[in-house]
C-alpha cells in the first residue's frame, strides 16, 4: 500500500486500511495524533479535554482482541467526542464554567457506539456553552479558531470537531446540529459534515428531545469516511422518541459513496426565509459553482421559490429559547454563565407554554408545507451560509449580548430550518476563495430519511473535483504559523 509519510494525511478509511494491513496499529496512530493535537491545540483551541492514557489503554485494548480488524472499517482510527455529549469517566464540561468538575457515570449511546465501531477518542473537542451559538468560544477554554486563517472564528457550535478534522489532529469527529452546528464550521473549515435525518443517531440515554431540533452526525475530510462514521453513529436505542426508518438489509451508508446516483432532480434557492439576511456574493458564487458541476454531470437543476416563509424565525427563536433552559443551574452556578447564554436563559423563561406550544405547532406546519413544495425534487441545493467567517472577536459578548445574537442570523439563516424539518443535510467543500483561499460550502438537502441519495451525490461531487489536495497545507508536518 502506497501512503504518504505522515498518518494523518490519510483520510480515516486508509488508516484503518493501514491498521489491517499491518502497515500501522491502533497504539501507533493514537500517538501520532495525540503528538499532534499536542502541537496544534493551543494555537487552534480544538479540545476541551485531551485523554492520552485512556486512548492509549483503548488501542492496546484493540490489539489484544486479534481477528476483529473486519468487523468496522474504522478500527483502530483515533477519533473525538463534541463536549456536549457525555463520555463516562471523562470531564464533559458542555463548554461551561458551571460544569467545569461535571463527570458523567454513562457514556451517551452514540460514545458507546464509536467505541463498538472501534475507534478511540482522544478527548472532548470545544464547543460555545451548551452549544448555543454559531461560534466556538467559551470561559473554559477560549475560542477554536480557523485552521485556514486562525484570526478568523472556525464557527459552531461543533467548531472545535471541524478544527481538529481538518488540521489533521482525528481523521473523523463527532458532532452535533441543532440549528447548523455541524453544516456551519463545515462551511468554514472546509469539511464534509453530515446533519443526519431526525432519529437517525440516538442521543439517548441522557439527551433531551424537547424540540426535536437537534441532532449528532460526522465531520470528515472526505465523504466516504463521513458515511462510515454515519455508519458506526446510526441506529436507534429503545426509549428514542424519534426512529429514521433504517437502511434496507445489508446495506450502509459507506456503500452508497461506492455508487452513482443517477440522473437527479435538484430544486436550488439562495434566499433566506428571512428576507432581510443579505447573502454575501462570494456565498452565492459558491452556489453557482456548484449548480453548474450539477448540470455538467448530467443532473437537472431548477431554480424554486424558497420553500419556508418568514414566520419560522421567530418560531425557532422561541422553541430554541426553551431548549437553552435543559441544564438545571442553582442561582451560584447561573452566575457563572456567559452572556449569550443568560440572554437565552432568560428569554427562554419569558416564553409561557402556550407560546412554545404555537412555536412548536408553527414549525410543523411550516415543515409540513416546505416537505411538500420540494417533493418533486431529489435534492435542495442552497448556501450553506449567507455571510464569510468572521474574526474571532467579531462575536465578543462584553457589550449588549444581543449585538452578539443579532450577528449570528446571517450564519444559521440556511441551515436551521431543516432542523425544523427533520431532514437530512450535508455540506461539501467545492470552493474557496481566490484571495485567501478559504472555503466556502454549499448545502445539498435530502428528501425525509434519504442520507443515501445526499452521500451518493456527495461522493460523485468529490470524484468531479477533489478536494482533498487542498488540505496539503493544513497537514504539512508543521502546524501553519500564518
Amino acid at each position: 500500500m502506497n501512503t504518504p509519510t505522515a498518518l494523518h494525511a490519510l483520510t480515516a478509511l486508509e488508516q484503518a486500511a493501514a491498521v489491517r494491513a499491518g502497515d500501522t496499529s491502533p497504539q501507533e496512530l493514537v500517538r501520532h495524533h495525540l503528538d499532534r493535537a499536542e502541537a496544534y491545540n493551543e494555537r487552534f483551541g480544538a479540545f476541551v479535554t485531551r485523554t492520552p492514557d485512556a486512548a492509549l489503554s483503548a488501542a492496546a485494548a484493540l490489539r489484544e482482541a486479534p481477528g476483529v480488524e473486519h468487523l468496522s472499517p474504522l478500527f483502530g482510527v483515533p477519533t473525538a467526542v463534541k463536549d456536549l455529549t457525555d463520555t463516562a469517566g471523562v470531564a464533559t464540561t458542555y463548554g461551561s464554567k458551571a460544569f467545569l468538575s461535571h463527570v458523567p457515570s454513562a457514556d451517551a449511546h452514540s460514545v458507546t457506539r464509536l467505541r463498538a465501531a472501534g475507534t478511540i477518542s482522544i478527548g472532548k473537542t470545544n464547543t460555545p456553552e451548551f452549544g448555543c451559538c454559531c461560534y466556538t468560544d467559551n470561559d473554559v477554554r477560549g475560542p477554536a479558531r480557523n485552521p485556514w486563517d486562525p484570526a478568523l472564528s472556525a464557527g459552531g457550535s461543533s467548531g472545535g470537531s471541524a478544527v481538529a478534522v481538518a488540521l489533521g489532529l482525528v481523521p473523523v469527529a463527532h458532532a452535533s446540529d441543532g440549528g447548523g452546528s455541524i453544516r456551519i464550521p463545515a462551511s468554514i473549515c472546509g469539511l464534509v459534515g453530515i446533519k443526519p435525518s431526525r432519529g437517525r443517531v440516538s442521543s439517548g440515554p441522557a439527551g433531551a428531545e424537547v424540540t426535536g431540533l437537534s441532532v449528532q452526525g460526522p465531520l470528515a475530510r472526505s465523504v466516504r469516511d463521513a458515511a462510515a462514521l454515519l455508519d458506526a453513529l446510526a441506529g436507534p436505542e429503545p426509549g428514542d422518541p424519534h426512529w429514521a426508518p433504517p437502511l434496507p438489509p445489508g446495506e450502509t451508508f459507506l456503500g452508497y459513496a461506492e455508487r452513482p446516483p443517477g440522473r437527479l432532480r435538484i430544486g436550488r434557492y439562495a434566499t433566506p426565509a428571512d428576507d432581510g439576511v443579505p447573502v454575501d456574493p462570494e456565498c452565492v458564487a459558491a452556489w453557482e459553482h456548484a449548480a453548474k458541476l450539477l448540470e455538467s454531470l448530467g443532473h437537472i437543476v431548477e431554480d424554486i421559490p424558497t420553500p419556508f416563509g418568514p414566520e419560522i424565525g421567530d418560531h425557532f427563536v422561541t422553541a430554541w429559547g426553551v431548549q437553552s433552559l435543559g441544564h438545571a443551574l442553582d442561582a451560584d452556578r447561573e452566575a457563572l454563565l456567559r452572556p449569550a447564554t443568560r440572554a437565552w436563559r432568560e428569554y427562554g423563561r419569558t416564553v409561557s407554554g402556550e407560546r412554545f406550544a404555537a412555536a412548536i405547532t408553527g414549525m410543523q406546519r411550516a415543515s409540513r408545507r416546505a416537505i411538500r413544495a420540494t417533493d418533486a425534487y431529489d435534492v435542495v441545493l442552497t448556501p450553506t451560509l449567507a455571510t464569510l467567517p468572521r474574526p474571532v472577536e467579531y462575536f465578543d459578548e462584553s457589550g449588549d449580548p444581543l449585538v452578539s445574537l443579532h450577528r449570528q442570523t446571517p450564519f444559521s439563516a440556511f441551515t436551521s430550518p431543516y432542523n425544523m424539518t427533520g431532514q437530512p443535510a450535508m455540506n461539501v467543500p467545492l470552493y474557496w476563495t481566490a484571495g485567501k483561499g478559504t472555503p466556502i460550502g454549499v448545502s445539498l438537502v435530502g428528501r425525509p430519511a434519504d442520507e443515501a441519495t445526499l452521500i451518493a451525490l456527495g461522493a460523485q461531487l468529490e470524484e468531479a473535483l477533489p478536494w482533498r489536495d487542498r488540505y496539503e497545507r493544513l497537514l504539512s508536518p508543521s502546524a501553519p504559523t500564518h
